[in-house]
């Protein structure tokens, strides 16, 4: 299926609208862009990257911020841009920190292609937050750490890097999830706040077979708190159930402000409604055949799109579970990362990736 959209491009103080045709991909609902549409917008970014507004005005609309403190914009002083479409612009003036990264760190397949060859086994960590801007750790899925292990990690890390952890399965695995208190409850109790400044996401995974159920969903999300140790917690979940694509599903969401993975994956459904106060995108279609991962076309496709959220806003074109779902327009964090598929060169793909919204 083809349809006609449009693509944001941003670059310093001008936004331009690229009308583009998508090709639907109805199997991992992704859509891609045509080879052509995709030059025009390396063409439209070269002539904005370099100051030459009437060349990029040719093939898109093109809007200039007012100011940083300003929630509106203005049309750039060329004639035949057109008129800016405030609702969709407002708010858009400044983005949110996008931050891209890997499941994990320990894996040997990187010693030696991501990680020096002379590099030990316990400066990994420390060589990896320098090289990315967040990791997402699935060790605390199946078991819990010390508080002293939290602290380690922390102090082996920038001070800007972010832990996402994936919450225990025995919280998300039970088949009453209004019963998951105590679960939750240890696991954010075992000493997860020693990470400080440094605590991400918490991402709450359901196993593929689990069902919306409105009112044990809702329970569940009503048991996640706010704050742990005085840390204000930001939570995520995952599902991998098409009954999930309701609009309820998203009405609750954005009740107790939980995010939703976007996920990028072969089998599991994308919802890509934003609820929270951050986006969470998981990339599992990569290749360990491909240098980077994703190839350059997706990477930059992916680039845009998390640019977009960052601004403040929604990507239309993606597959939601609640299309008719307009969330506030503000800067909103970005979390990108590279899982599952592809692992050999997920590093490269997170390192690719940042360069482009950096």
């Amino acid at each position: 299926m083809r349809r006609r959209s449009v693509q944001l491009i941003r670059e310093g103080d001008f936004t331009a609208e690229v009308e583009v045709e998508l090709i639907e991909d109805e199997v991992n609902w992704s859509p891609v862009i045509g080879l052509e549409d995709i030059r025009k917008i390396d063409r439209v970014r070269s002539a904005l990257r370099a100051g030459d507004i009437g060349k990029a005005s040719a093939e898109a609309k093109i809007f200039k911020l007012i100011a940083a403190n300003s929630p509106t914009v203005k049309p750039a002083e060329h004639a035949g841009f057109g008129e800016p479409k405030q609702e969709e612009f407002k708010g858009m003036t400044k983005s949110g920190t996008i931050r891209c990264g890997i499941g994990g760190w320990t894996f040997d397949p990187w010693e030696g292609t991501f990680y020096p060859e002379t590099l030990s086994k316990k400066r990994q960590l420390e060589y990896a937050s320098q090289q990315l801007k967040a990791i997402e750790v699935n060790g605390t899925y199946y078991g819990s750490q010390k508080p002293e292990t939290f602290a380690k990690w922390a102090s082996e890390v920038p001070d800007d890097f972010i832990f996402s952890l994936k919450a225990s399965r025995f919280a998300t695995n039970k088949k009453v999830l209004a019963e998951a208190g105590e679960s939750i409850g240890k696991f954010l109790g075992q000493g997860l706040t020693e990470l400080g400044p440094h605590l991400g996401p918490i991402l709450w995974q359901f196993m593929p077979t689990k069902k919306f159920d409105a009112d044990d969903f809702g329970a569940f999300l009503a048991l996640l708190p706010e704050k742990q140790d005085g840390l204000t917690l930001r939570h995520v979940v995952e599902v991998r159930h098409d009954s999930f694509r309701t609009p309820e599903f998203t009405t609750l969401l954005a009740k107790h402000k939980v995010a939703v993975v976007c996920a990028d994956h072969f089998d599991y459904p994308m919802i890509a409604d934003v609820t929270g106060d951050f986006v969470y995108a998981r990339l599992q279609t990569g290749s360990d055949d491909v240098e980077t991962c994703y190839d350059e076309k997706r990477l930059d496709l992916w680039a845009e799109r998390v640019k977009i959220w960052a601004a403040g806003g929604d990507i239309g074109d993606l597959a939601h579970a609640d299309p008719g779902h307009k969330p506030e327009k503000k800067p909103r964090d970005v979390f990108a990362f590279f899982i599952t598929e592809g692992k050999v060169n997920a590093p490269n793909g997170a390192r690719a990736l940042q360069k482009r919204v950096d």
